[in-house]
């Protein structure tokens, strides 16, 4: 059962979403936060395809420090990733979350590590 919150950020990310696609050449970096974890992806829309992803449930994963600490070493890890396939710039999908917290840590640290958006 969805609660008003949930019903919410639903029509947030609708709203967004009629505004924001990724191609080939400007990939969409989505995030998606649990109540544990988070999780990015960096998709074409063009083809429906998830070219790089990274999240914090992965194997060697360090959970070490805040759930904010955690989302900025998905950012780094998500920007190295682009960067390896060859990707620079990216169109920034919070997926109807607000920009503050752990979505703002994962979207500053991506941009630190070469990320622009």
């Amino acid at each position: 059962m969805a609660t008003k919150k949930d019903i919410r950020r639903q029509k947030i990310k609708m709203r967004i979403r009629k505004k924001v696609n990724g191609t080939a050449n400007k990939p969409r970096l989505t995030v998606f936060r649990s109540n544990k974890e988070i999780y990015a992806q960096v998709i074409n829309d063009v083809e429906r395809k998830t070219i790089v992803s990274a999240s914090s449930r992965e194997k060697g994963f360090d959970k070490q420090g805040t759930k904010s600490d955690v989302a900025s070493s998905v950012g780094r890890s998500i920007a190295e990733r682009a960067k390896s396939v060859g990707i620079t710039s990216v169109v920034f999908d919070r997926n109807g979350y607000l920009y503050h917290g752990r979505v703002k840590s994962l979207a500053e640290a991506a941009r630190e590590n070469g990320l622009k958006f």
